[in-house]
């Protein structure tokens, strides 16, 4: 089976990159690593009115169910303009109190999270909250149960500046039991997928990036891109990249038709697409020279949010021993929610 997305999909993150393109982000995510999220929240703003945290927020909370061949759309275009902010933490908040009927935290937040006036951290990987001092909520998850954290610690460095992380601190317990647990994995698997979309994003950006100044770039009179051995690097990364996306294709189609290998397909999509634009930027940064370790490049802002991405919500290895735990059991999605051919 071959899977392409819908012309309706398509013009999605067509639209999604002429207006990211637009937004000018390169300056909203160096306000935000200084901490000053209003240029990034009013990214978020536009975002919203977009309807692009709607798409994981459940129908009768005023979003559209979640979809999430579109999410990884969105995400994507997301990834290629390194927009700022907890991104796929505000998504996986909106999957896991999604999957908490019964709990009053999800009438009062899904709304908001769709509308773009909340932005919600969900933590339950680490000791840290992505973006707690820019957060409206920081959702903690231990175990069985999940508290909205209202006090954190001191901001701590990150590899990425603007993904400030902080310890929680204390707060209100909102829910426990089971129904925790497993709207945990839900979200956990959201987190991967979307996560997965960005790196994919990020690493092309980083790829379109290095292709463009290579050609520029000259060494004893000719472009260094006609170097064979820089056409092998670039090639190398595109491949890559090309690997990467039908597994993130079929980690879409799994969590959409709720399958059992959603879990499997979510950790496989992020292991391949996380290492793979961590190696576009590795390639980006030796391709650039002396001028990829300077601040003032743009491309820096993606050089450095590779490795943050592909460690975050599980290394590649934590999401290969998942995939070994869970091995392919002929369960995953039989259709595509897009076209086929």
């Amino acid at each position: 089976m071959h899977f392409l997305l819908t012309s309706e999909q398509r013009e999605f993150g067509r639209t999604l990159d002429g207006m990211l393109g637009a937004c000018g982000t390169p300056s909203a995510v160096r306000a935000w690593a200084s901490g000053d999220p209003k240029p990034g929240r009013e990214v978020w703003a536009r975002l919203a009115a977009a309807g692009v945290f709607g798409l994981a927020v459940p129908q009768e909370h005023d979003g559209t169910g979640l979809l999430p061949v579109e999410l990884t759309v969105a995400f994507g275009e997301l990834g290629c303009h390194a927009v700022p902010g907890p991104l796929a933490e505000t998504v996986a908040a909106a999957a896991f109190l999604g999957r908490l009927d019964d709990c009053p935290a999800a009438a009062a937040w899904l709304p908001k999270i769709a509308s773009g006036e909340a932005v919600v951290s969900l933590c339950m990987d680490g000791p840290y909250a992505l973006d707690a001092d820019a957060a409206d909520a920081v959702l903690t998850v231990r175990d069985d149960t999940v508290h909205r954290t209202a006090h954190h610690g001191p901001v701590q460095p990150c590899l990425d500046p603007a993904r400030r992380l902080a310890r929680p601190l204390d707060g209100a317990l909102l829910a426990r039991g089971p129904a925790v647990t497993a709207a945990a994995a839900h979200a956990l698997d959201v987190a991967r997928l979307v996560t997965a979309a960005q790196c994919l994003g990020l690493g092309r950006a980083l790829l379109d990036g290095t292709v463009s100044y290579v050609g520029q770039r000259t060494q004893f009179g000719v472009p260094i891109g006609s170097f064979q051995a820089v056409k092998h690097r670039l090639a190398d990364i595109l491949i890559a990249l090309e690997f990467a996306e039908p597994l993130v294709h079929a980690a879409a189609l799994a969590l959409a038709a709720d399958a059992p290998s959603a879990a499997r397909e979510s950790a496989a999509a992020k292991a391949a697409a996380g290492e793979a634009a961590y190696a576009a930027a590795r390639t980006a940064l030796q391709l650039h020279g002396a001028l990829g370790y300077t601040d003032e490049l743009d491309l820096s802002l993606w050089i450095r949010k590779a490795r943050a991405l592909r460690d975050a919500w599980g290394t590649p290895a934590e999401c290969r021993a998942r995939v070994l735990v869970d091995p392919p059991g002929g369960t995953g999605p039989a259709y595509a929610l897009g076209e086929r051919g």
